[in-house]
């Protein structure tokens, strides 16, 4: 990670950090510094508390992974720029938290967003709710896992990648999506051919193209829709949406073996 410079108020690409007031967000931002992820880098270990906060920015996503004590892994929730990876008072976690898409994001000293929480209700007040939506997530994941097939899971958690990446063309890997959903990879290779030859996604060298969204979406369970409108009504604004772009272009140039 990287730092390079200072953010200005409502112009970071986070949209919890973006959605505060300006009284609530010079408590943060003369603090923040600008940093670039980079894919596969993790940022956190189970049991180890975090000392640094980051707020993601546009296109940039966290994994929140539970790993047993095999070594196998799963993921449990995702963030994006809608929020936040934030240890208010140090408490170690249970989870692994990775970099799986990497880019831009604001990094914090945990102590400094700690002590602006305790002097701004209303800041703290944001935190809350945004924590709250997360842990919606986290509930909506296991009972995902529970009650699903694997077809849908991968419809809904190729979905949620491309909400917070912003495009169609994911950077993904078959191993990595199967680490995720805590299947094995000749499992997620079935699951990957089905779905192409449905015309729902494109797969080519360690990326996924989203082809038909609707189909995709169709074809998910409901746990998708279900945090997505639970965000809309207990942080609203906050969930990002996928922009509208050249699916048809993309898809050449993946045919082409080109990067979009």
């Amino acid at each position: 990670m990287v730092g390079v410079q200072r953010p200005a108020h409502g112009t970071c690409g986070n949209r919890l950090l973006d959605s505060l007031t300006a009284t609530e967000a010079i408590l943060l931002a003369p603090h923040c510094e600008v940093v670039t992820l980079v894919a596969g880098t993790v940022l956190q270990e189970p049991d180890s508390p975090l000392t640094q906060v980051i707020f993601p920015g546009r296109g940039t996503v966290l994994s929140l992974v539970a790993v047993g004590r095999d070594g196998r892994v799963a993921e449990a929730a995702a963030i994006g720029c809608e929020g936040v990876l934030a240890g208010l008072r140090g408490q170690p976690v249970l989870c692994r938290t990775v970099v799986q898409v990497g880019g831009p994001a604001l990094r914090l000293d945990a102590r400094r967003l700690a002590a602006a929480a305790t002097s701004s209700a209303s800041l703290r007040d944001r935190l809350d709710i945004y924590g709250a939506a997360l842990l919606a997530q986290v509930l909506q994941s296991v009972a995902c896992a529970a009650l699903h097939p694997v077809e849908a899971r991968a419809c809904r958690w190729l979905l949620t990648l491309q909400d917070r990446v912003g495009r169609p063309e994911l950077p993904l890997t078959q191993e990595y999506l199967a680490d995720m959903l805590g299947v094995r990879r000749t499992t997620i290779t079935r699951v990957v051919a089905a779905l192409e030859q449905r015309g729902l996604i494109r797969h080519r060298r360690g990326r996924i193209l989203v082809a038909d969204r609707p189909g995709l979406e169709s074809a998910s369970c409901e746990c998708h829709q279900m945090v997505r409108l639970h965000f809309a009504r207990v942080a609203p604004g906050l969930y990002p949406a996928p922009e509208p772009r050249r699916v048809s272009t993309a898809a050449a140039l993946l045919e082409q073996g080109v990067n979009p």
